[in-house]
């Protein structure tokens, strides 16, 4: 293996870790969320909570997008390195 395919692997590896602890990060934050709930005017607290929990959600997601991203486009660059060797062999 070149030196250039073990530093985009090792990029690429980079980029999915960092991607995984983002979706993990994401669904510790996201666990205590409601889908849907019913609150009357004496349950407050649990209304302001869950806003709390979705304000984090909505930060962290701009984020996620971004390492998505840069995963995707790593991998359409492995991808380009292995079809472009293999151009390269038959000529």
């Amino acid at each position: 293996m070149t030196g250039f395919a073990s530093i985009m692997w090792s990029v690429w590896a980079a980029l999915v870790l960092i991607l995984a602890a983002i979706f993990l990060y994401r669904s510790t934050l996201s666990k205590n969320e409601e889908d849907q709930i019913f609150l009357d005017d004496s349950f407050n607290h649990i209304k302001a909570e869950q806003t709390a929990i979705l304000n984090r959600v909505n930060k962290v997601t701009p984020v996620l997008r971004v390492a998505e991203g840069l995963v995707g486009a790593m991998t359409l660059v492995v991808i380009g390195y292995y079809v472009w060797d293999v151009f390269n062999q038959f000529k």
